[in-house]
């Protein structure tokens, strides 16, 4: 079966061609710039120490958050799935994270929070109900069966998670890694765009935006788009070689 969605080459080459033609039609550099002037204003900020400052800045923060709300929104699944008090007590919360939106937050946090660290906080709370939700329906979607040989046989709670657990939730924690990774990079990008942060690749964008400087914002927008599916890239090996892994044991 054929995987959807998936990107091929000449597809690329293709809508690249098509922004190139777009842009030597339309000949303002002020709207619109060709991909080879991109490529080219990218090179020359790829030699300057500040964007690599900029990217580890964003990207640092940008992870930071995404792990914290992997990992707090697994394990408040793991105590809903367990007490159903915990899943009631957490329904609003969660409604209403997912419900505001992601400007408000950034507006409010700003009152509160430094703008520094803003990104992280965003981007964790992006991530939160996305993996909250994935890891819970995973939990209750297991094999019954399994579960119940499980307790007959008085196996140990850290061998059932590893054995029992594990290689069923997975495959939903993997899915919903999916949606949250570009989630929470949009989100953290916006939250340093309004917050701007000093060293980020927000505040570089909104430099670019205020001195109308269109090469610029381009090449700061493929840097995102490059960063976040390098680490999407990565961070899905990651889990694949663990479900491997499991799969072997």
């Amino acid at each position: 079966m054929k995987r959807a969605g998936i990107l091929r080459p000449w597809a690329v080459l293709v809508w690249l061609l098509v922004w190139q033609i777009g842009a030597m039609a339309l000949d303002q550099q002020i709207l619109l710039v060709s991909p080879i002037q991109v490529l080219a204003r990218l090179g020359e900020l790829a030699l300057q120490g500040s964007f690599w400052k900029a990217v580890g800045f964003s990207m640092l923060r940008i992870t930071g958050g995404f792990l914290l709300g992997a990992i707090v929104g697994t394990v408040l699944a793991a105590f809903s799935a367990r007490l159903r008090l915990v899943e009631e007590l957490l329904a609003p919360l969660l409604l209403a994270i997912k419900s505001i939106p992601v400007a408000s937050f950034i507006i409010l946090s700003l009152i509160l929070f430094s703008s520094r660290n803003l990104s992280i906080l965003i981007s964790f709370l992006m991530v939160l109900p996305v993996l909250y939700s994935g890891v819970l329906g995973g939990i209750r979607a297991m094999d019954s069966q399994m579960l119940e040989m499980a307790q007959l046989f008085r196996i140990p709670t850290l061998r059932r998670i590893r054995y029992v657990y594990l290689p069923q939730v997975l495959p939903y924690f993997q899915a919903a890694c999916v949606s949250a990774l570009g989630l929470c990079w949009k989100s953290g990008i916006a939250a340093e765009v309004i917050g701007m942060p000093t060293g980020s690749i927000g505040e570089r964008l909104q430099q670019a935006k205020v001195y109308l400087d269109t090469p610029d914002l381009f090449a700061w927008t493929l840097v995102i788009v490059l960063v976040s599916l390098l680490f999407e890239r990565f961070f899905l090996v990651v889990l694949k070689q663990a479900a491997h892994h499991l799969e072997r044991m």
